[in-house]
């Protein structure tokens, strides 16, 4: 009787003496299981029927049986005592009662344990973020708890929601193999928005499986959000050159790597076009009115608007180009004029030449019809005979 009273007394102190079907009770303290109906002095007519992870299979335990000491015991009002609960006594706990005057009573009990663990805390923290790029903030770490539990990440009191995209989780759970108590990581990864929170603050908390209670938080920490100077805006154009057929497809892309949700706008020839925003541009079947210098303007928030180096958008035909810009159009005009008259002027040069050999022959010939006639009237003179002289001669003489 003095040792049943001391176990009372212990009892009391810690205040486990309960009578719920449903049992929850914290790892390494007694606890104590009443059979109802039992009669509150020996002898007793009763029986403890327990399933745990102690026990292959049910386990019967009486007043009158050898105590299993170290794990339960029937004290002598019928109670079963858990002197030190442990994860191993979570299982079915089951009281048959049978009263002086044979009425049979039963009890039935779930058991499950818990450990609260110590509050968590936030390792390698970050001392900076940079906007528009992963970073990772830090790892909080839960050690000892049981069941798992689980952690959850806040900013500036807010809980954060994984996403996959501005913000991301990588969680483990280890479990210890000697006191089955579990410890938790999560490792906190954002994206920080361009002009936002320039001082982001970032705490853990762990929520306890069992029993229903308050969170415990980490100590918060702030960090600086560090904004660099956004990258060169940029157009890439298909097909490459952009050149294109009439009736072809040119896809214009404007590529800002680090953001890609800001407002992107098109400008054609210096001017804006007046279309949805879209960092993709398509022109289906283009004509001669889609040739010219396309530009896109990326707007950030906390650097004002951007615009790209501009690309040029050339219509081609299928043997070569068929309308090039004004300018080309002019020169070829110019081209042809120019060839004209040179071709006019060389026929003129042509002509002229002609006619001065022509002229020249005809002062030529006129020049050597005088000396031909003298050379013929000394060939006559030459030639005449010399009768005369003869006669001349004997009429002189007798």
């Amino acid at each position: 009787m003095a040792a049943a009273g001391a176990w009372v007394l212990v009892l009391s102190l810690w205040g486990a003496a309960v009578g719920n079907r449903n049992i929850t009770a914290r790892i390494g303290k007694p606890l104590v299981l009443n059979c109802r109906g039992a009669p509150k002095k020996p002898p007793q007519q009763l029986e403890w029927k327990l399933n745990t992870g102690r026990t292959e299979a049910w386990k019967v335990l009486s007043p009158q049986g050898g105590p299993w000491d170290s794990v339960a015991r029937v004290l002598p009002n019928g109670s079963l005592l858990l002197p030190a609960v442990g994860i191993q006594d979570e299982g079915t706990f089951r009281c048959r009662a049978t009263s002086r005057n044979g009425k049979e009573t039963r009890s039935a009990y779930q058991v499950r344990v818990y450990q609260i663990p110590g509050k968590p805390e936030i390792v390698d923290p970050a001392s900076e973020l940079m906007a528009g790029v992963p970073n990772k903030v830090g790892t909080c770490v839960s050690e000892g708890g049981y069941p798992a539990g689980t952690l959850n990440w806040h900013s500036d009191g807010k809980p954060l929601i994984p996403d996959g995209k501005g913000v991301s989780v990588q969680e483990e759970t280890r479990r210890h193999p000697e006191t089955g108590l579990f410890t938790l990581q999560s490792e906190l990864m954002v994206t920080p928005a361009w002009g936002g929170a320039l001082h982001p603050t970032f705490s853990c908390s762990f929520s306890p499986g069992l029993p229903p209670r308050r969170a415990l938080h980490t100590a918060p920490i702030q960090l600086r959000v560090w904004e660099p100077v956004p990258p060169e805006v940029q157009v890439m154009v298909q097909p490459e050159g952009g050149k294109v057929v009439p009736g072809g497809t040119v896809t214009l892309t404007c590529e800002t790597p680090t953001q890609s949700s800001l407002q992107i706008h098109w400008i054609k020839d210096g001017m804006p076009l007046h279309l949805p925003p879209s960092p993709v541009l398509l022109l289906h079947e283009v004509q001669r009115e889609d040739q010219g210098t396309y530009s896109c303007v990326a707007t950030h928030p906390s650097h004002g608007p951007q615009e790209s180096p501009a690309v040029r958008v050339v219509i081609e035909a299928e043997e070569g180009p068929i309308a090039g810009s004004v300018e080309g159009q002019e020169l070829g005009t110019v081209a042809l004029v120019l060839g004209i008259l040179g071709g006019l002027g060389l026929a003129v040069l042509l002509t002229g030449a002609i006619m001065w050999r022509r002229q020249r022959r005809r002062r030529r010939e006129k020049r050597k019809a005088p000396e031909n006639q003298e050379e013929e009237e000394e060939r006559a003179e030459l030639n005449q005979p010399e009768e005369p002289e003869a006669a001349e001669s004997g009429a002189a003489g007798p």
